[in-house]
């Protein structure tokens, strides 16, 4: 896979995937930046969602579930020293429908530990939790 990656002066910085879709990165104006794009740091976290996202909907659907709705929080603690790499990442599944416990934990699992690539790619604690309608899973994973 390979990606270019212009700068458009300033902090400002366009990508064009290898998908053909472009993506805008920008620094904060407290940075030098103009405000015009996502930090990188940012599009990781969204990365690293979209990525397990994927891999849970996938999954559950081959076990001939279907959510009815399906978002994710995800929550990355940086160190306070440079260059400020995550340490710790919490990914929170927030599904709703008609959903066993026992699959949904067997689908973040399989995304987890064997599916991810930006999950493995990354070298932060990855956690999980997952509620179910509203409701708290009984298992940290």
């Amino acid at each position: 896979m390979k990606t270019n990656v212009a700068w458009n002066g300033n902090m400002s910085f366009t990508g064009t995937a290898p998908s053909g879709h472009e993506i805008t990165m920008d620094a904060s104006e407290e940075s030098g930046g103009t405000n015009s794009g996502a930090r990188p740091t940012e599009l990781l976290l969204n990365a690293l969602a979209g990525c397990t996202g994927i891999d849970i909907i996938t999954i559950l659907q081959k076990m001939r579930l279907n959510p009815l709705s399906f978002h994710l929080e995800v929550d990355g603690e940086r160190a306070e020293d440079h260059p400020k790499r995550f340490t710790s990442i919490h990914i929170h599944y927030a599904l709703e429908g008609a959903l066993p416990e026992d699959k949904v934990i067997r689908a973040i699992m399989l995304s987890k530990d064997k599916y991810c690539s930006v999950s493995k790619t990354l070298s932060a604690n990855v956690t999980a939790s997952y509620s179910i309608n509203g409701e708290k899973g009984t298992q940290m994973l």
